[in-house]
């Protein structure tokens, strides 16, 4: 995981850009790339070309020592620079090296020879970008064609932002803060997207690379059922089946040459996930199993006030599972303190990920004290299988299954978000193996009916997740397995959203609020919790632009706008929290 900046002005022609400018935009892009070195601190590195300038900051975990950037091809003419982590890079780099040369050890050359092969084949960069199975951003530069590829992973885990200048020239960036000030508009490049420059050299826009057949109801309601509408087991290898996908997810996404360990909330998915990793942490994963470990001891993290409800759990966990676990406590001052740097790391005034992204970040800095650079976690969980307790009021089948669609083409702006900023504020990597894209087909593909929260034959209502716990029910213990969804806001402890909310409550006047649409035209805030962010964010990011890329619609515990629908009661209701969903979270409001 890094951080990158490009700069491409292919415009000119073919003419190079002049020999002034051209130290001149160097040193530019050279003060942007600083702006995001907290996302690589072990290195930096600046690509200098005719019409294309390319900086990269690099947090280094696989093959720390030669796999700096920006690469270059083995002829010389093809430069990358990339953030993420390419997990099938040796199998691909089998079946390129009778072609290719490589120079590195890092996983990410595999893409140069992949652009390579694609070029000679007509240039098909769907099919090539399918080939990669991570999480990625990165910018390409071909230098013998003067020609960009930027592409960006399926669900959007890694951030990726595009700009121009007041000259037209074309930005990309790894966090908006990089482009911020030097670009008159900003945008996210969209997720599973890519840009190639020769497709419209005057108004080359992104194309779509990754679409499934999930995404329509009609093609995963007559999938398998692993259960009759009694709740009655019919079909276990449908569970077994997602039971074996996330174990090859979590296996697949171990590779690493320094210390990782887990976080460990003691929620169902981050202990699912802390559980699989401990199965497999004894053997190096890049050896294939065939040398011990380097780092033969897992730790696990977890985050809380003084007796939240996370921490407690977590602790039973790490016993069961046993991890080496770290409890990270903090006060609510502390965390109070931290919100401007928070918010100028994540760059968004989204309420619900303000509030989760203020102890993963202070809990990303422990983590790097103590010498971890890369942890796996539970995200995605709940898109996948409608864990949040607002799922439990779908009217039917069809609507639970759109609105995981609707949630999974959002993760890049609130989840895959948090995760990733907050972590990367300090330098440490997140993955996040529940987001693996074979195991996405696996659990998107599942029945609807599978996945929903039936009503039993002694009326209760079957517990959400319940066909991930029962694929896991033997690796953890029974009180986490179905311990009831709890968000990461809410378990660090119930206090730290009350305090938010009466506090921005205190300092948001009625006669600010009431001005809000003039103070801020853009995303006008609904809320007091809202404005007080917004103020912290406009201080750091005033454009119109930047306040543009942020998401904001009305939503219920995490529910999309579409899913107020399903509860009359919810029509004038904007409250992420869990605990607004009553009758269904056993603290509701």
């Amino acid at each position: 995981m890094c951080g990158f900046v490009g700069c491409f002005d292919l415009n000119s022609g073919s003419s190079p850009i002049a020999e002034g400018l051209k130290e001149e935009l160097r040193s530019q892009v050279i003060k942007m790339s600083k702006k995001i070195r907290h996302r690589g601190p072990d290195w930096s590195g600046v690509y200098t070309g005719n019409n294309a300038i390319l900086s990269h900051e690099r947090l280094s975990i696989v093959d720390p020592l030669s796999g700096k950037q920006p690469l270059v091809s083995d002829d010389g003419k093809i430069i990358l620079a990339a953030n993420g982590e390419i997990y099938n890079h040796k199998s691909l780099r089998q079946a390129l090296e009778n072609n290719y040369k490589f120079r590195t050890g890092s996983d990410c050359e595999v893409i140069i020879p992949l652009y390579k092969e694609c070029i000679a084949n007509g240039g098909d960069f769907s099919k090539m970008i399918e080939k990669l199975s991570g999480i990625f951003a990165f910018a390409l530069y071909d230098s013998e064609r003067d020609s960009y590829l930027i592409a960006r992973d399926e669900i959007g885990v890694i951030p990726l932002y595009q700009g121009w200048d007041k000259n037209g020239r074309y930005y990309v960036a790894s966090e908006l803060k990089a482009l911020e000030g030097e670009c008159t508009t900003i945008e996210e490049f969209p997720n599973g997207h890519f840009l190639w420059s020769e497709s419209d050299k005057n108004n080359a826009k992104p194309q779509l690379w990754y679409k499934r057949d999930w995404e329509s109801y009609d093609n995963v309601k007559a999938s398998p059922r692993a259960t009759d509408d009694k709740g009655e087991i019919i079909n276990p290898s449908v569970i077994e089946k997602v039971k074996n996908g996330l174990e090859e997810a979590v296996k697949a996404q171990l590779m690493s040459d320094v210390p990782y360990g887990v976080l460990l909330s003691g929620g169902l998915d981050s202990s699912i996930i802390a559980a699989i990793t401990q199965k497999f942490s004894k053997k190096r994963i890049e050896t294939d199993g065939k040398e011990s470990a380097w780092w033969p001891q897992l730790h696990s993290f977890a985050v809380g006030l003084e007796g939240s409800p996370d921490l407690i759990a977590a602790q039973k966990a790490a016993d069961y599972i046993g991890t080496v676990h770290h409890e990270v406590h903090f006060t609510i001052q502390e965390a109070l303190d931290a919100l401007p740097d928070v918010i100028y790391h994540i760059e968004t005034y989204d309420i619900t990920t303000v509030r989760a992204s203020t102890p993963m970040y202070l809990l990303a800095r422990v983590i790097k004290s103590m010498g971890i650079k890369m942890v796996l976690s539970g995200e995605g969980s709940d898109e996948l299988f409608g864990g949040y307790l607002y799922f439990h009021k779908a009217p039917d089948a069809k609507e639970f299954h759109e609105e995981l669609v609707r949630k999974m083409s959002k993760l890049h702006l609130y989840d895959c978000l948090r995760a990733n900023k907050s972590l990367m504020a300090w330098g440490v990597e997140g993955r996040v193996p529940f987001l693996d894209k074979d195991f996405i087909d696996i659990a998107m593909s599942l029945n609807p009916g599978d996945k929903m929260n039936l009503r039993l034959p002694d009326g209760k209502q079957r517990i959400e997740k319940w066909i991930l716990r029962k694929a896991f029910e033997d690796m953890l213990p029974e009180n986490i397995c179905w311990r009831q969804k709890e968000q990461f806001s809410d378990g660090v402890g119930y206090n730290w959203i009350d305090t938010l909310k009466k506090i921005t409550e205190e300092k948001v006047s009625d006669a600010e609020f009431a001005r809000r649409e003039n103070r801020f035209p853009v995303n006008p805030p609904k809320t007091k919790e809202e404005y007080y962010y917004r103020e912290i964010y406009s201080r750091l990011f005033p454009s119109d632009s930047a306040a543009k890329c942020v998401p904001h619609e009305a939503g219920v515990a995490c529910s999309t706008a579409k899913a107020l629908e399903w509860d009359a009661a919810w029509k004038n209701t904007d409250e992420p929290s869990g605990r607004a969903i009553k009758g269904v979270h056993n603290d509701a409001y």
